[in-house]
């Protein structure tokens, strides 16, 4: 339950890279050309596969670009590059068929290979209905399935929470159960005709959402004794430090389970760039195989698809029904809950929550101590509110616990020395859970890095892996390098954004880019942040196109989504406000929107 070990499944071939199995975990990224741009697309590819990358995938809209993928492979080839391509098909089943003669996989969306165009409208299948639709799709799907098999090309099922079906919405809603349902319509058709060359991707923008379908699609698989290979992703990530953490969060928290199989980090940025950074999130999880094994056990209500908050008492702002705090060690750009000084008692009554070294504890308001496991005898003398003490998951014995409950106002700083800390703290945790011990617990990891994406992506990886299942009521991120204590304050604020616990800053949803934007992503992403970054209760959403834009939006404030050639249609939610702006005044357009609603403040 606590050991990392990787979920076994079938091995699907793609070209001469095969995925799963015992096979390594494959990395991939997406071009963001024209497919009909064949030098462009050639470039682009190019410069994905020298960054390391096993596939490449290119957005294939129409029969056109299906069919000039052949001419892209070709010219690949001739350079002496033989890494798998990938079509990404929407909307077009005829271009798929086309798609799967000349590359190597072809993904297909089931909420718009047979389904009609999402429109958010509610629509009363009868069950006889409702059957009626799942035959036409396995009419229109199996012939499908047949050229795959006579091209020997691989089928990954991609299941997008932005842009399930209408049909499927009407059912089960836009919730986690429906896109397991639009996934596992398709696989069943795919194990009826024999062919198993599939992978299964499903995702989401929003990682709480991600996780959860996830689990609950391993789960129903298991239940049918499917064991396709996972593809993981989180999508419309965004960019820079956020897009890194929020990748980390969503998908480290599923790798350090041992599940994916493959992983596509989406960033706003250029695709080669996500290469590195997926590598790094593998590797790091992946070093944990073969580990010194960690010992517990799961209470007996436990959740392992969806876990729930531990019940805990407050202290002061810790725990019970406040948010999870922030300890750091320095102010960045947003200001920690409490800032440990070590031994340097203050001078003056500090205006900021500050933490000390018992050793050097006096009493002052606003100033609290920090013990250790040697010296918990000490701690029911203080006369404070707070009083924290560090102990390591290793020393975390059920004795030494019981005696930190009984100490009134104690909030435990755990850390872990374990190569595999996320396993090690839930252990730790559980072991609370079952003794009914309430104690908040703040997660300290400390990290040796100097590149920052390192340390966005451990870190994430960790820490967001245990504040997502609820396992923590705070973080406490330091690092010993280049990196500035500051940044780790930020950094902290971020993931648990990531996770959905804690809003900090204005969050931006926004996608990576392919063939399908008409505009300039990136230059788009940083004229809507510099006019609206200041709004940090706001969720924006920026999208290149229609395929994911305003389904994969449906939580957010405000949508920025293409719909033409330098065209933006502007979101309130679904609903579309305002269409073919064009670029140069969408941005004047969007805040007046923001105004509108009564969203805007001044900077």
């Amino acid at each position: 339950m606590y050991n990392y070990r990787r979920r076994k499944t079938i091995e699907v071939n793609i070209g001469n890279t095969p995925l799963g199995g015992e096979n390594p975990i494959r990395i991939q990224s997406m071009t963001n050309t024209s497919t009909l741009d064949t030098p462009a697309s050639v470039e682009q590819c190019v410069a994905i596969i020298e960054a390391g990358a096993h596939y490449v995938r290119l957005t294939a809209q129409g029969i056109r670009e299906a069919e000039n993928l052949a001419n892209i492979r070709q010219a690949l080839n001739d350079r002496g590059y033989n890494t798998p391509l990938v079509a990404d098909i929407h909307f077009n089943p005829h271009a798929a068929d086309v798609a799967a003669e000349n590359v190597e996989k072809v993904r297909i969306n089931p909420g718009n290979f047979v389904d009609r165009i999402k429109t958010f409208q509610q629509y009363n299948y009868t069950d006889e209905e409702y059957a009626v639709e799942l035959q036409r799709i396995r009419e229109r799907f199996i012939p499908f399935i047949n050229i795959c098999k006579e091209h020997h090309t691989a089928i990954r099922i991609g299941v997008n929470h932005g842009s399930l079906s209408d049909r499927i919405m009407s059912r089960y809603g836009d919730t986690p159960q429906g896109m397991v349902e639009s996934c596992l319509e398709f696989l069943r058709v795919c194990r009826d005709e024999n062919f198993s060359d599939v992978v299964i991707s499903i995702k989401a923008s929003n990682t709480v959402v991600m996780v959860e379908t996830v689990r609950r699609l391993i789960e129903a698989m298991d239940a049918e004794d499917m064991h396709f290979p996972l593809h993981l992703g989180v999508t419309e990530a965004g960019d820079s430090e956020d897009g890194r953490i929020k990748s980390a969060v969503g998908i480290g928290t599923l790798l350090a389970q041992g599940i994916g199989d493959t992983i596509r980090v989406s960033l706003s940025e250029d695709p080669q760039n996500e290469v590195p950074v997926a590598f790094k999130l593998v590797d790091y999880i992946t070093a944990r195989a073969g580990h010194a094994p960690i010992d517990g056990c799961r209470p007996a209500d436990y959740s392992p698809i969806q876990p729930q908050p531990r019940a805990t008492h407050a202290c002061g702002i810790v725990g019970g029904s406040h948010v999870p705090v922030v300890v750091g060690n320095a102010c960045g750009k947003l200001t920690p809950d409490f800032i440990y000084v070590g031994k340097q008692m203050p001078q003056e009554q500090p205006q900021q929550r500050t933490i000390v070294d018992a050793a050097v504890y006096a009493p002052m308001e606003n100033v609290y101590p920090l013990y250790n496991a040697s010296h918990i005898d000490e701690m029911s003398a203080t006369k404070v509110d707070i009083k924290f003490v560090q102990i390591d998951c290793s020393e975390a014995n059920m004795e030494l616990l019981q005696r930190i409950a009984g100490i009134e106002g104690t909030v435990i700083v755990l850390t872990s020395q374990h190569i595999n800390p996320v396993g090690d703290c839930q252990a730790v945790v559980d072991r609370m859970r079952v003794a009914n011990i309430t104690l908040p617990v703040i997660f300290r990891a400390t990290y040796h890095e100097d590149c920052a994406e390192d340390l966005q992506v451990k870190s994430g990886a960790d820490l967001g892996a245990l504040m997502l299942d609820h396992y923590g009521e705070g973080l406490w991120l330091e690092n010993v390098g280049s990196i500035a204590a500051g940044d780790c304050t930020d950094y902290a604020f971020g993931i648990l954004q990531a996770a959905r616990l804690r809003t900090s800053k204005t969050e931006y949803i926004s996608c990576p880019s392919c063939g399908r934007t008409l505009f300039n992503l990136q230059q788009t992403i940083a004229r809507v942040k510099a006019a609206t970054s200041h709004l940090k209760e706001l969720k924006i959403g920026i999208m290149g196109c229609i395929v994911n834009g305003p389904g994969e939006m449906a939580d957010a404030d405000y949508g920025y989504v293409g719909c033409g050639p330098r065209r933006i249609a502007l979101y309130k939610g679904k609903t579309c406000i305002e269409r073919n702006i064009p670029e140069e005044e969408a941005v004047e357009h969007l805040i007046k929107l923001i105004k509108d609603n009564g969203d805007w403040r001044e900077a």
